[in-house]
Protein backbone atom coordinates (compact mmCIF):
# COMPACT_ATOMS: atom_id res chain seq x y z
CA UNK A 1 0.00 0.00 0.00
CA UNK A 2 1.94 3.37 -1.01
CA UNK A 3 1.95 6.34 0.75
CA UNK A 4 -0.36 9.59 -0.40
CA UNK A 5 0.32 13.19 -0.13
CA UNK A 6 -2.06 15.76 0.88
CA UNK A 7 -2.20 19.86 0.50
CA UNK A 8 -3.52 20.94 3.85
CA UNK A 9 -3.33 24.67 1.89
CA UNK A 10 -5.80 23.30 -0.77
CA UNK A 11 -8.28 21.27 0.91
CA UNK A 12 -11.91 21.43 0.33
CA UNK A 13 -14.32 23.16 1.95
CA UNK A 14 -17.45 21.12 1.38
CA UNK A 15 -17.30 17.77 3.64
CA UNK A 16 -18.97 14.99 4.11
CA UNK A 17 -21.78 15.28 6.71
CA UNK A 18 -22.25 12.91 9.97
CA UNK A 19 -25.32 12.19 11.87
CA UNK A 20 -25.60 14.95 14.64
CA UNK A 21 -25.96 11.89 17.29
CA UNK A 22 -22.21 11.39 16.61
CA UNK A 23 -19.19 13.89 17.87
CA UNK A 24 -15.48 14.16 16.39
CA UNK A 25 -13.46 15.77 18.70
CA UNK A 26 -9.63 15.19 20.40
CA UNK A 27 -9.49 12.30 22.93
CA UNK A 28 -9.86 13.55 26.49
CA UNK A 29 -7.04 12.60 29.01
CA UNK A 30 -9.41 11.08 31.50
CA UNK A 31 -10.91 8.52 28.33
CA UNK A 32 -7.89 7.60 26.69
CA UNK A 33 -7.44 3.87 28.36
CA UNK A 34 -11.07 3.67 26.91
CA UNK A 35 -10.44 4.47 23.88
CA UNK A 36 -7.46 2.39 23.89
CA UNK A 37 -8.63 -0.34 25.04
CA UNK A 38 -11.49 -0.21 21.67
CA UNK A 39 -8.33 0.43 19.58
CA UNK A 40 -7.14 -2.84 20.59
CA UNK A 41 -10.01 -5.04 20.47
CA UNK A 42 -11.47 -3.62 17.04
CA UNK A 43 -8.42 -3.10 15.20
CA UNK A 44 -4.90 -4.14 16.54
CA UNK A 45 -1.98 -3.95 19.73
CA UNK A 46 0.30 -2.30 17.02
CA UNK A 47 -2.88 0.73 16.27
CA UNK A 48 -3.41 1.42 20.04
CA UNK A 49 0.49 1.84 20.95
CA UNK A 50 -0.16 4.70 18.00
CA UNK A 51 -3.71 5.96 19.42
CA UNK A 52 -1.72 6.16 22.84
CA UNK A 53 1.32 8.15 21.18
CA UNK A 54 -1.65 10.44 19.82
CA UNK A 55 -3.00 10.62 22.65
CA UNK A 56 -0.62 11.93 24.95
CA UNK A 57 0.97 14.69 22.60
CA UNK A 58 0.91 18.26 22.53
CA UNK A 59 -0.89 19.41 20.83
CA UNK A 60 -3.19 15.73 21.30
CA UNK A 61 -3.26 13.78 17.66
CA UNK A 62 -5.76 11.37 18.71
CA UNK A 63 -9.18 12.28 17.24
CA UNK A 64 -11.85 10.18 18.04
CA UNK A 65 -15.88 9.74 16.92
CA UNK A 66 -18.42 8.72 19.50
CA UNK A 67 -21.95 8.13 19.71
CA UNK A 68 -23.98 7.45 22.74
CA UNK A 69 -21.23 7.54 24.71
CA UNK A 70 -19.33 5.35 23.34
CA UNK A 71 -16.40 5.21 20.93
CA UNK A 72 -17.05 4.20 17.50
CA UNK A 73 -13.68 5.79 15.59
CA UNK A 74 -10.40 7.07 15.98
CA UNK A 75 -8.47 8.65 13.94
CA UNK A 76 -4.59 9.59 14.47
CA UNK A 77 -1.71 12.08 13.36
CA UNK A 78 2.01 12.99 13.92
CA UNK A 79 1.75 9.18 16.30
CA UNK A 80 4.10 6.83 14.12
CA UNK A 81 5.91 10.10 12.95
CA UNK A 82 5.88 14.01 11.90
CA UNK A 83 3.55 15.02 9.37
CA UNK A 84 2.12 11.34 9.21
CA UNK A 85 -1.77 10.95 9.53
CA UNK A 86 -2.82 7.59 10.37
CA UNK A 87 -3.69 5.09 11.61
CA UNK A 88 -7.45 5.54 11.78
CA UNK A 89 -10.77 3.11 11.64
CA UNK A 90 -14.21 2.83 11.86
CA UNK A 91 -16.00 0.16 13.90
CA UNK A 92 -17.46 -2.23 11.16
CA UNK A 93 -20.75 -1.48 12.47
CA UNK A 94 -20.78 2.25 11.86
CA UNK A 95 -18.91 2.29 8.46
CA UNK A 96 -20.63 3.63 5.49
CA UNK A 97 -21.72 7.00 7.61
CA UNK A 98 -19.37 9.28 6.79
CA UNK A 99 -17.58 9.02 10.07
CA UNK A 100 -14.12 8.13 8.20
CA UNK A 101 -14.23 10.92 6.63
CA UNK A 102 -15.47 13.09 9.41
CA UNK A 103 -12.17 11.94 11.17
CA UNK A 104 -10.03 12.48 7.83
CA UNK A 105 -10.73 16.18 8.39
CA UNK A 106 -10.56 16.55 11.78
CA UNK A 107 -7.14 15.60 11.81
CA UNK A 108 -6.50 17.08 8.65
CA UNK A 109 -7.62 20.10 9.85
CA UNK A 110 -5.72 20.08 13.24
CA UNK A 111 -2.41 19.46 11.43
CA UNK A 112 -2.66 22.66 9.02
CA UNK A 113 -3.58 24.58 12.50
CA UNK A 114 -0.17 23.46 13.88
CA UNK A 115 2.06 24.67 10.92
CA UNK A 116 1.88 21.62 8.62
CA UNK A 117 1.56 22.69 4.88
CA UNK A 118 1.39 18.82 4.04
CA UNK A 119 -0.04 15.90 5.22
CA UNK A 120 1.62 12.24 4.25
CA UNK A 121 -1.31 9.21 4.65
CA UNK A 122 0.95 6.31 5.80
CA UNK A 123 0.46 3.20 3.73
CA UNK A 124 -3.23 3.97 2.31
CA UNK A 125 -5.32 1.36 2.12
CA UNK A 126 -8.28 2.74 0.32
CA UNK A 127 -6.63 5.00 -1.68
CA UNK A 128 -9.62 6.36 -3.94
CA UNK A 129 -10.97 7.28 -0.73
CA UNK A 130 -8.14 9.60 0.02
CA UNK A 131 -8.37 10.65 -3.30
CA UNK A 132 -11.69 11.86 -3.78
CA UNK A 133 -12.06 13.11 -0.64
CA UNK A 134 -8.84 14.87 0.21
CA UNK A 135 -7.45 15.15 -3.37
CA UNK A 136 -4.52 13.11 -2.10
CA UNK A 137 -1.74 11.74 -4.87
CA UNK A 138 0.68 8.74 -4.40
CA UNK A 139 4.05 9.52 -3.35
CA UNK A 140 6.04 7.37 -6.34
CA UNK A 141 7.89 4.44 -4.87
CA UNK A 142 6.43 4.34 -1.35
CA UNK A 143 5.00 0.87 -0.87
CA UNK A 144 8.70 0.10 1.00
CA UNK A 145 8.43 2.25 4.29
CA UNK A 146 10.63 2.95 7.33
CA UNK A 147 7.78 0.12 9.29
CA UNK A 148 8.72 -2.93 7.15
CA UNK A 149 10.88 -4.17 10.04
CA UNK A 150 9.03 -3.29 13.13
CA UNK A 151 8.53 -5.93 15.72
CA UNK A 152 5.38 -8.06 15.76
Amino acid sequence: MPDLLVKLYDLPETRPVVDDAITIRPVMAAEVSLVAEFVETTFSSGWKDEFLHGAYATPVGSIIATRDGKPIGFACFDASAPGLFGPTGVHPDARGENIGAALLFAALDAMKAVGYLYAIIGGAGPVEFYEKLAGATVIPDSDKRYIHDLLR
